[in-house]
This record gives C-alpha cells, structure tokens and sequence, in this order.
C-alpha cells in the first residue's frame, strides 16, 4: 500500500455560530488549516477544541481524518444546494477533520491499524458517525443522510505515541488486528437511522 499523506492539519476553537432560521449553535466544525508542526497529545491537537465532549473529542475520537478522495462528492452536493460554485474547490476542514489525508479510504481503514508519522503514532479507533449539528453546518437538511448513504464518514484516531503533525508529512500503515474496517463499522453503527 502506499504511504498515506496528510495534505493539511486543521484546527478551531468551538465558537457560536448562526444557522437556518437564525438558530444560534456552538460549534467547533469550521477548521482551518495550520502551517507549521501541530502538537499531539492524548486528546488531540493543541489549539483544537469540540464543541460537545459527549460525542466527539476523548482519548478514542483525539484525532479525526477525512479522505480528500471524497471532497468531490461534497462538492458536487454543495454546488447542487447552492452553497458553493461549480468550479470553486472545498477547503480542507469541511467535514470537520483535523487531518486531511489521501490514499487511505474507509473500506482499507482497519479498526486496530496504526498510522506512523514521523514525529507522532496515531491508531484508527471508529467510524465518525454524523451528529445533530451536521446538517446545520453543511448548510443543507440531507447532509447526514447523504453521509451515511455515501459511507463517506471518515474515521476518529487515537493517539498512541504523542508527538507532533505537519501538513506534507507521509504517514506508514501499521496492521492490527484487522476484525473489522470503518466501513463495516459505519454501516453496522449506521443501521437504518438516516434511510428512511
């Protein structure tokens, strides 16, 4: 397999933000892109915060990642809700994701696998399942059925070896145990929630 790259490192502050119909939400989903190496410590990144602790953030969900591979899709899906141009380009942090990586999708993520970079080890713990405020962020109602749908939910790491990211670095996948993929689990987890 080749080695996994991580195009950028993303961070945000959880902050207030108004949605449809000028519903106030606290939210931390708006990650910008930081240049320079990023701590790593057992709860994630330094400068990094959630919003709600209950269903993100922890030693199991430290660290989310997000496979670039999937961007078109949720630009397709935007430009058709009106939320972006044709031809204008997602930034990374879109979904939420700390770590925007390429060439590791959620049907080769291993619950168990390792992902070693040079300065930090990461482990793949779960599939990110999408919560009550996903829609409001994306800006439109079928966002988390359209993840779901898609199985394009990235996966939540924990960390195992502290450290530090950087945008560029290259990552080498360690095996686990190899039971069970973070699509398997997404879909399991899943189930008919957001189907019907």
């Amino acid at each position: 397999m080749s080695p996994i790259h991580l195009l950028s490192v993303n961070t945000a502050r959880a902050r207030r933000i108004t949605v449809a119909n000028g519903r106030s939400i606290l939210t931390a989903h708006g990650k910008q892109p930081v240049s320079g190496p990023v701590g790593v410590g057992p709860l994630g990144l330094e400068t990094d915060e959630q919003a709600d602790p209950t269903v993100h953030g922890g030693r199991g969900k430290a660290v989310y990642a997000y496979p670039q591979e999937h961007y078109a899709f949720w630009k397709t899906v935007r430009a058709q809700a009106r939320l972006q141009l044709w031809d204008e380009e997602p930034a990374p942090g879109l979904m939420g994701e700390n770590l925007t990586i390429t060439s590791l999708l959620e049907t080769h993520a291993w619950i168990g696998d390792r992902l070693r970079f040079p300065n930090c080890t990461l482990a793949i713990s779960e599939p990110r399942m999408p919560c009550g405020k996903f829609d409001a962020v994306m800006g439109f109602k079928q966002a988390s059925k359209m993840m779901v749908q898609s199985g394009f939910c990235g996966f939540y790491l924990s960390v195992t070896i502290e450290g530090t990211l950087q945008a560029g670095e290259e990552a080498e996948l360690v095996p686990g145990p190899r039971q069970l993929t973070i699509a398997d689990a997404f879909r399991s987890k899943a189930g008919r929630q957001y189907l019907r």
